[in-house]
């Protein structure tokens, strides 16, 4: 298989810090791209999440959620029907 060069720019204490870790791994940092690109080549996906993160959300706006999931839920909570039906009915699709 032909190889080819790929090169990454990166800072400094970043590379550092990759190197020794890969160095802890047994694996220097060309094994380890290649890992990571074989995963996102096998996987058809990053391998991992990438997220922003999460606000803060306050208690009150927590609880005003919750209330209003609550009132949803009682507007929608089919007649008749026990906890455990409604579960059965919920494992159906998996």
């Amino acid at each position: 298989m032909a190889q080819a060069t790929f090169s990454v720019r990166m800072d400094d204490s970043l590379k550092t810090q990759f190197e020794q870790l890969c160095n802890e791994f047994g694996m220097n940092m060309t094994t380890a791209i290649n890992v990571f690109a074989r995963a996102v080549v096998r996987e058809r996906r990053i391998p991992f999440d990438i997220a922003a993160p999460k606000p803060d959300v306050t208690r009150d706006e927590a609880m005003q959620a919750f209330m209003a999931i609550r009132e949803q839920s009682a507007k929608n909570f089919p007649e008749g029907m026990s906890l455990e039906e409604i579960n059965d009915e919920i494992r159906k699709p998996r």
